[in-house]
């Protein structure tokens, strides 16, 4: 992990304009409001699968203490709630999709910027590979 790119990357989507449409690429997805990137992937790799996110936890971990030390320490945020919640109410992007694809999200309030970003490990579909992913949004966590 290069935890210099991951932390440039992320501060440059900080100031990145949102798309109008939603867009996807390999590297990510954009839509109104929000972008999330691909930081790391196990590209496949289903056979170490527990050690992974073992592994992408202490990446995820490892990004929380150098944006902690930015913005604050904050609570992990339970994405599990979130996704009970799709069932009775409409929640926002990229929060709905972020509860569908992983457990548990470091989140930060970027100062002067006016976004939110978060840290997870999707790993919640066995048939996907686990992903670190960033994600940078202008819609405050629910």
């Amino acid at each position: 992990m290069n935890i210099a790119r991951h932390i440039a990357l992320i501060d440059e989507l900080c100031f990145r304009p949102f798309a109008a449409e939603h867009t996807s690429s390999d590297g990510g997805e954009s839509g109104p409001g929000h972008h999330t990137v691909v930081l790391e992937s196990s590209h496949g790799d289903c056979g170490t699968r527990a050690a992974t996110v073992e592994q992408y936890e202490k990446y995820r971990d490892a990004l929380d203490e150098q944006f902690a030390s930015r913005w604050g320490e904050t609570a992990p945020y339970n994405l599990q709630t979130i996704s009970l919640r799709t069932a009775q109410e409409e929640i926002p992007e990229p929060w709905a999709s972020l509860s569908a694809r992983a457990r548990v999200a470091c989140v930060w309030e970027a100062e002067g910027t006016g976004r939110w970003v978060a840290v997870v490990v999707a790993d919640r579909d066995e048939a996907d590979d686990v992903k670190l992913l960033g994600v940078v949004t202008e819609i405050d966590p629910p």
